[in-house]
């Protein structure tokens, strides 16, 4: 289970926003971390801004490169607007799911609770559709653990 494991307030101070949750630091210190940080801020190329916001997402959603690249192409493969169908796939992850029920506080707390809670065979990834029927039982697994 490969994940982002670094410090997750420096992360936040990158992006200027609390992307893994509430965090303290960034109300005291609002620049952007390292040496240069409260220097004046450049104007960002339009590329720049395109990565920013790939590296927000993949943040957001505990993705990392290869993944966030598979459904990438999963999505630009499939019919619709490529970044609206990559925001609905990465939304549709069981991990994700688990957080957007309200059964755990965080999104890596959601991660945690579906690997505990379903055993190491368990795919985080796997991606919910509203046609598909998903396996119940586990999922009602996972929520009679939660409480």
């Amino acid at each position: 289970m490969a994940r982002y494991t670094g410090p997750k307030t420096r992360i936040a101070r990158k992006f200027g926003e609390a992307i893994f949750g509430p965090d303290k630091v960034l109300s005291k210190k609002n620049y952007p971390p390292g040496q240069h940080g409260n220097a004046r801020k450049r104007k960002t190329s339009e590329y720049g801004i395109q990565l920013r916001e790939k590296q927000k997402a993949k943040y957001t959603y505990g993705v990392l490169e290869k993944q966030f690249r598979n459904l990438f192409d999963k999505a630009q493969r499939s019919k619709g607007i490529t970044g609206e169908v990559l925001l609905q796939l990465l939304e549709g992850r069981l991990d994700n799911v688990v957080y957007r029920l309200g059964i755990a506080p965080t999104r890596a707390a959601a991660r945690q609770l579906v690997m505990v809670n379903m055993g190491y065979d368990a795919e985080i990834s796997y991606i919910f559709h509203l046609d598909i029927l998903f396996r119940v039982t586990k999922l009602a697994k996972i929520l009679r653990f939660a409480k």
